[in-house]
């Protein structure tokens, strides 16, 4: 097998994509728009296309081995890229080798049969990779062990749960030992308690010196799981290293370092029933602030407006570190109590939280921001700024374990005579 299972060169993919189209709301103007196109286009119809880039010239290579995680927002162009390197489409220009057996888990049901059961689904992703009916029978109760869909497995898989979908699909990529494994954020379906046998699996894979390409919005994953990171932005590779290094760069890009964040999107119209004004870190000064005391703690404060009445309103606000993991969630309604009864009337307010001193360990943050109600999402915004705990002017012991560290109240006593009692 090839040092480098996997060679991208000056990829690039590109779709057409309808617009301008003009929506008809009857059967009658639908003809006479018809009538109309065939008069002033000679009997043709010319649609009108927008050319979207999903790929822009990117070029890289992954050794054999190695955990290559794929990061960017939504539409950035990993998911394009997957697809290209497992097959399912083809580039627009470029090339993408690829020398080795693949698994791919791109999205939910991909490679399996509807009408066939999971049993059925497991020899013939088998056969698909090459493999023989012997080479699949001897993995297979790890296979259904590991997804612990046991009592369904001769069930047709078109009556499975999204969850034991994701469960069963995972366990036949992970499993059945193709060379190079490509996994996109479906593992975002699972439970808790999935997502770390997953990693878990993951980590075993690429001990065993197979490759992985994993793509997540989950950072803390990939810090944990890659030995490198790509982060992808607009269809082209925006930076290439370490994981640590590329993830914290990916969380600050977006955000204001300034401590305090004025919503774009105020100055658009359109009718809403609920927008973000502001948010702030603030000081003990009151002041906003990209520099907190570790000894000395904040205040986060978000802004925001109601154009109506909202039932069982809840703002949300997370703080996360530079390595993506979250420290915390906090919500507006946390000390009254949650109540889906509960009206706020329209108008404009300011919901803030006093976060302690000797608390959040010295670094970089980001904060998130959201709300909503139980039924749906209002508005969200991540990594709407960054800010640095600072420990300056304050011995404090690096040595300290863990994601929080709060100094705790100690009380130390002299209990000789009481030790020796108990001898």
């Amino acid at each position: 097998m090839s040092d480098i299972p996997i060679r991208v060169e000056s990829l690039s993919k590109k779709y057409e994509i309808a617009v301008g189209k003009q929506r008809h709301d009857t059967l009658r103007d639908q003809i006479a728009d018809a009538v109309k196109s065939a008069f002033h286009s000679n009997g043709r119809n010319h649609r009108q296309t927008e050319t979207f880039w999903a790929l822009k010239d990117i070029s890289f290579e992954v050794k054999r081995g190695e955990v290559l995680g794929l990061i960017g927002a939504n539409g950035a162009g990993k998911s394009t890229l997957l697809k290209i390197l497992s097959r399912i489409t083809n580039p627009t220009s470029g090339t993408a080798e690829i020398y080795g057996r693949v698994g791919s888990l791109l999205e939910v049901g991909t490679g399996f049969h509807h009408e066939l059961t999971g049993r059925e689904n497991v020899f013939l992703n088998g056969a698909i990779l090459g493999m023989r009916k012997a080479e699949i029978a001897r993995k297979f109760d790890e296979i259904v062990d590991f997804a612990g869909i046991a009592t369904f497995i001769d069930t047709p898989v078109k009556r499975y749960s999204t969850g034991m979908f994701v469960r069963l699909a995972f366990a036949v990529a992970a499993h059945l030992e193709p060379e190079i494994l490509i996994v996109d954020e479906v593992l975002a379906v699972g439970d808790a308690d999935f997502q770390r046998k997953c990693l878990g699996k993951m980590g075993d894979v690429a001990n065993q010196g197979r490759t992985i390409l994993f793509v997540s919005h989950n950072m803390a994953a990939i810090t944990q799981l890659c030995g490198r990171a790509l982060w992808l932005k607009g269809g082209e590779i925006k930076l290439s290293g370490s994981p640590s290094d590329v993830v914290t760069s990916y969380l600050t890009a977006g955000s204001t370092a300034a401590g305090a964040w004025t919503n774009p999107a105020l100055a658009s119209s359109g009718a809403t029933d609920f927008r973000f004004i502001s948010a702030s870190i603030l000081s003990n000064d009151n002041e906003p602030a990209a520099v907190v005391d570790f000894d000395k703690g904040f205040r986060a404060e978000i802004g925001y407006e109601l154009y109506r009445a909202i039932k069982g309103l809840h703002v949300i606000y997370q703080v996360l570190n530079s390595r993506g993991e979250f420290i915390w969630s906090t919500f507006d309604t946390d000390r009254n109590g949650y109540s889906d009864q509960s009206l706020r009337e329209p108008g404009r307010y300011v919901s803030s939280c006093q976060v302690p001193g000797f608390l959040l360990r010295p670094g970089r943050y980001t904060l998130s921001i959201g709300a909503g109600t139980a039924e749906r999402r209002l508005a969200a915004y991540e990594n709407v700024m960054s800010f640095d705990v600072s420990s300056v002017g304050f011995h404090f012991n690096e040595n300290r374990q863990g994601v929080i560290t709060p100094l705790l109240e100690w009380k130390v006593e002299r209990a000789l005579s009481k030790l020796s009692s108990r001898c």
